[in-house]
C-alpha cells in the first residue's frame, strides 16, 4: 500500500506530464514524456501504474480536453435516480463509509463561534492538501498547488473567523487516509448555509468515476432555474474530493471551473475514471 507522501510524489509527476500534455499539438510516446519528466520510461511507466493503474498512453485519452464530453455522453448521473439509495445516517458513497452531519443554519451564522477546529498539512493524491475538522468530521480540503499555503490557509480558515483553530494533523489523519481512499470511516461536518449544503448533499449521490450538470443539480434540490446559484455554491464547496464538486461540468461537456484551478479538477475525474474501468474490468 502506497504512503501519502508516495501518492503525493506521485500526483507532482502527473500534474507535470498535463502540462506536457496540454502543451502538445500530438499524444507524446512514452519515451517522449519519460524524457521530460527526467526519468526512465521504466521508471515513469511504474510511477503511473502505481498512481493511477493504466499506462501513459490510456491516461492521456483520460486526460484529453474531450474527456468529460465522453463522461457527460456515457457517465452522466441523474440526481433523480441516484436520490433513492439515500444519505441519512451514512452510505458506500465513492469508495468509503462516510457519515456527515450538518451544522445548523443559526451555528452558520455565527461564524464558528464556540466551534474549535484542527488543522493539518498532509499529503494526498493530488498533492499536499490543507485538511480541516471539528469533532463531528471534517470540515475543509484544500490543495495547495499552485495556489500555494499561504492562499489555501486565507481561504479555508477565513470561512469560520470566528472558531478556534489548532494545529493537530494527527487528530485529522485517519478521516484524511478514508477520504483520500484507502481504509478506514471518515465522517464529515458540513458548515454552509442552507442552500449550499442542499447542493453539497446533491453532489454526495453523484457516484465515483460518473459526472453532473449544474442544471440537473438545481433540479435535483428543487431550484431549476438557480443554474447560477448552484454553480456558485459548487465553487464554495468547503470540502473538495469528499464532497465531489469535481463532478459537476457544464452542459455543454465544458469542464468549468474549479477552486483549486483545472489541472487538478482533470486529474481527479481521470483518476475515477481509470479506477471505475479497472472495477469494471475484474
Amino acid at each position: 500500500m502506497q504512503t501519502d507522501t508516495e501518492q503525493g510524489y506521485h500526483y507532482h509527476v502527473i500534474r507535470r506530464a498535463i502540462e506536457e500534455i496540454d502543451a502538445a499539438d500530438a499524444p507524446l510516446s512514452l519515451d517522449a514524456l519519460a524524457g521530460r519528466m527526467g526519468m526512465s520510461p521504466a521508471h515513469f511507466q511504474r510511477v503511473f501504474s502505481a498512481w493511477v493503474g493504466v499506462s501513459p498512453k490510456r491516461f492521456q485519452q483520460y486526460l484529453a480536453l474531450g474527456h468529460a464530453k465522453a463522461l457527460l455522453a456515457e457517465r452522466f448521473s441523474t440526481l433523480e435516480a441516484a436520490a433513492g439509495a439515500g444519505l441519512s445516517g451514512g452510505g458506500r458513497l465513492h469508495d468509503l463509509f462516510l457519515r456527515w452531519e450538518a451544522m445548523s443554519p443559526g451555528d452558520f451564522a455565527k461564524g464558528g463561534a464556540g466551534l474549535t477546529i484542527c488543522y493539518g498539512w498532509l499529503e494526498s493524491p493530488f498533492g499536499e492538501a490543507l485538511v480541516m475538522g471539528t469533532d463531528k468530521g471534517l470540515c475543509g480540503i484544500g490543495f495547495v498547488g499552485e495556489a500555494g499555503r499561504d492562499a489555501v490557509w486565507t481561504d479555508l480558515a477565513g470561512r469560520w473567523p470566528a472558531a478556534t483553530l489548532i494545529e493537530d494533523p494527527e487528530a485529522l489523519r485517519p478521516w484524511a487516509e478514508a477520504a483520500f481512499g484507502r481504509t478506514g470511516e471518515t465522517r464529515l461536518h458540513m458548515i454552509g448555509a442552507p442552500f449550499q449544503i442542499k447542493v453539497w448533499e446533491a453532489l454526495l449521490r453523484i457516484p465515483s468515476g460518473q459526472v453532473t450538470t449544474y442544471g440537473e443539480i438545481a433540479k435535483s434540490i428543487g431550484s431549476p432555474k438557480a443554474v447560477r446559484a448552484v454553480g456558485t455554491a459548487v465553487g464554495r464547496n468547503p470540502v473538495s474530493w469528499l464532497i465531489p464538486c469535481h463532478r459537476a461540468i457544464r452542459s455543454t461537456g465544458g469542464l468549468g471551473g474549479y477552486h483549486w484551478g483545472l489541472p487538478v479538477k482533470r486529474a481527479m475525474l481521470a483518476w475515477e475514471s481509470a479506477r471505475a474501468e479497472g472495477i469494471a474490468a475484474e
